[in-house]
């Protein structure tokens, strides 16, 4: 996962070399580990290249990258196939050393044709003036574009910014193909030419239709002086992914042998079609290629080779590498027990569980406050073990949503699979106050360019889960906990191929196999606008990377090959019909309840859906999403942290955004919303020195004297100068 950013400037009046403070801070978000910047420039342009890294494989590889050529290259995406990529190679360069040998157009489209994994990237060719730019076939990464006044200015980065109104500007590019612009030519005209390359057509017969339809359709969002044009026919991808096998049945679903009007949902259901030996084999081969694809995305990591299975665990500091998105049900609970195959015995698997409050009551929920007070002389020891046990009934009670109680039964269930195994179960309890902060000020601006009450929803659910600041619950204790796992996986895509939704139950009632096969076709062409583009930024804010095994080019393609009837049949009972295949291969995998959960989707399990009004529809434009600026941003966090500090350490004078005149001892306090808290000490407190405590999100430096918090960058953190001899009480916000 990275960070890229190129800005494209064709006047020299207005120009800056540094990006906007609120979008290089976006962009540092998704890469924790690497930040550069390059400038290139020609007598009619200038290009600003940002590369923030997120280290996951190979050497540590910083963007944008530069052969003797000049040529420069940002990627962010994973090669999991397609092109080789060795175990200790890092896959940024190999692709960027195939680009630097391309001599024309054609060689450029085989490179990208080749790759099997997510991807988006940007690509500049200094010879030409070309600037080449684009996302996989399934858009499993975001990249967005902004277009600023007739020609003198645009901007491409995998995440926007919102600032004094002009949100409505950035718009996600869409996973047609790969783009080029002629920068040399944009520069003397004044406007902007999109040349796409597209994805090759399935049918010969509908290429032009294809072709037309996609132009108009990329067409309708752009400034005028924004153009697309398609290229030769001849220049084309290639599909990674095979077409959607479209054919209908001889005889109706209900001439089988089992009696559609008499099934229950029960496991002998399932069972029964477990006897048929070629829906058994089919079965298994779809448990291996998803198993091979899971297998892929929780190996490419970074690991301590020195640990074996053997080693006493007691010593080892375990830490979970992979997280799951995890509800308990039959999605997330096959993926889980597909990654307990291939991660590590020792390493746990962090299993996120997001709940939002069901009516206003004081609860914990995030990592925080930890009482100082002993009531009734009961023991520290006493008191904590009731306090805990008093927290946890609180919990229980207004985070007892759906999914919380699917995900705690799934946990038992993967327990029983793998009793070695330790299963973090991470309950992410969010109330209402919480929610409500941290969508005005943070989320709101990773979902958009999106706007809608089901981008609300699902977007919101998915930042919080995947933050992973939650809290880890056993029989005697509720501890604070945070997931420090940088890839989080996630079954976007069963309900896409598989039928899951409920709104292909009414598809076939209405239309039959056929419009059902046209639903899930349309499903998977535009997943990449509906959902992942936003995922990616969602998750990617936290510094982590998402990965979607039901969206491996190898597990879709061999869907798109099954008849329609081998996937689903609805004319089955829910929990039952929709996504039939894959509750088959979960019994195969030895779950039972979870097999037999119906769908339900995230806004509703975790109750976050109507939690603010009531009446709103999914489809409706959502004005929660609507932030606030940066100036604002800013002034209301200095305010709120400077009420905070003054009501907690009142023995201390405050010097807001102002360096330290004078060489004195003085302690620094993290004042945030990020929720780790971390001082420390410094008799000559110097430009760039770092802090002497662990943080996570890497090192904590002094700029020109002033505390800087890499949660929010713009929220000056507050110097305290220590009146007294005292130990600073350490507060999060």
């Amino acid at each position: 996962m990275c960070g890229i950013c190129c800005s494209v400037n064709f006047s020299f009046e207005h120009f800056s070399k540094d990006l906007k403070e609120d979008l290089l801070y976006n962009l540092r978000q998704r890469g924790p580990d690497s930040s550069k910047q390059l400038f290139k420039s020609d007598v009619s342009y200038q290009c600003l290249f940002s590369g923030h890294v997120l280290h996951l494989r190979g050497v540590l590889t910083a963007q944008p990258v530069e052969d003797e050529g000049g040529n420069v290259f940002l990627w962010n995406g994973e090669v999991f196939g397609g092109i080789k990529v060795e175990a200790k190679e890092n896959d940024t360069q190999i692709m960027f050393n195939c680009l630097s040998s391309c001599q024309n157009e054609a060689d450029i489209l085989s490179v990208f044709s080749q790759v099997q994994g997510p991807w988006s990237f940007i690509y500049y060719q200094a010879s030409s003036h070309q600037l080449w730019f684009g996302r996989d076939f399934l858009g499993r990464r975001s990249l967005l574009w902004y277009f600023n006044t007739p020609g003198k200015s645009f901007c491409l980065s995998s995440v926007g910014t919102q600032t004094s109104g002009v949100a409505d500007q950035w718009q996600e590019v869409p996973a047609s193909g790969v783009f080029r612009i002629d920068l040399k030519s944009t520069a003397i005209s004044k406007c902007v030419v999109l040349k796409l390359y597209p994805w090759k057509s399935i049918s010969r017969e509908s290429v032009m239709k294809e072709r037309v339809d996609s132009l108009v359709q990329i067409s309708a969002g752009l400034p005028k002086f924004v153009s697309v044009e398609a290229s030769d026919a001849k220049w084309c991808l290639e599909n990674p992914v095979i077409p959607l096998n479209m054919i209908l049945p001889q005889a109706p679903l209900g001439t089988s042998s089992i009696d559609s009007s008499q099934v229950l949902p029960t496991r002998e259901t399932l069972q029964v079609y477990l006897t048929d030996k070629h829906m058994k084999e089919v079965v298994q081969q779809f448990i291996d290629i998803l198993s091979a694809a899971v297998k892929r995305r929780v190996l490419c990591l970074p690991r301590n080779d020195n640990v074996t299975p053997g080693e006493d665990l007691q010593t080892y500091n375990r830490k979970a590498n992979v997280a799951i998105l995890f509800s308990g049900g039959i999605d997330s609970m096959v993926i889980a027990t597909l990654a307990d195959r291939h991660i590590p015995e020792y390493e746990p698997i962090d299993l996120l569980n997001v709940a939002f409050m069901t009516k206003n009551s004081t609860v914990p929920t995030r990592v925080g406050k930890k009482s100082s007070k002993n009531h009734c002389g009961a023991s520290s020891e006493e008191y904590s073990r009731n306090s805990a046990a008093t927290s946890v009934e609180n919990a229980d009670k207004q985070f007892s949503v759906p999914d919380r109680i699917t995900g705690r039964a799934g946990l038992k269930e993967l327990q029983a699979v793998n009793p070695s195994r330790i299963w973090n179960f991470v309950e992410i309890n969010v109330s209402l106050e919480e929610l409500q902060k941290l969508r005005r000020t943070r989320i709101c601006q990773l979902i958009q360019p999106l706007d809608t009450v089901l981008d609300d929803s699902i977007g919101c659910a998915v930042w919080f889960a995947s933050r992973g600041i939650g809290w880890l619950v056993t029989q005697d204790e509720m501890k604070s906990y945070q997931s420090d796992a940088k890839v989080v996986l996630t079954g976007i895509g069963a309900d896409e191929q598989l039928a899951g939704y409920s709104r292909h139950r009414v598809c076939f009632q209405t239309h039959g196999l056929e419009g059902l096969n046209k639903e899930i076709e349309m499903e998977l062409g535009r997943i990449s606008s509906r959902n992942l583009g936003r995922d990616d930024r969602v998750i990617g804010d936290h510094g982590k990377e998402a990965r979607f095994p039901f969206l491996d080019e190898n597990v879709v393609s061999f869907l798109n090959s099954l008849p329609i009837w081998e996937k689903a049949n609805l004319t089955l009972p829910r929990g039952i019909g929709e996504k039939l295949l894959l509750r088959l291969a979960a019994m195969e995998l030895g779950l039972k309840s979870s097999a037999l959960l119906p769908k339900r989707a995230m806004q509703f399990g975790s109750r976050i859906a109507k939690m603010e009004k009531k009446n709103e529809k999914a489809s409706d434009k959502c004005g929660r999403l609507q932030g606030i600026s940066l100036e604002n941003m800013s002034l209301e966090r200095e305010t709120k942290m400077t009420d905070t500090a003054i009501k907690e350490t009142t023995t201390i004078s405050l010097v807001l955004e102002a360096g330290l005149s004078d060489r004195h001892t003085c302690t620094h306090t993290r004042l945030c919303m990020c929720g780790l808290p971390l001082t420390f000490s410094s008799q000559t407190p110097e430009q760039g020195q770092q802090c002497g405590s662990p943080d996570p999100r890497g090192p904590w430096k002094i700029q020109a004297n002033l505390g800087i918090c890499h949660e929010y960058p713009w929220a000056r953190v507050l110097v305290l100068k220590e009146m007294k001899s005292q130990k600073l009480r350490k507060k999060t916000y």
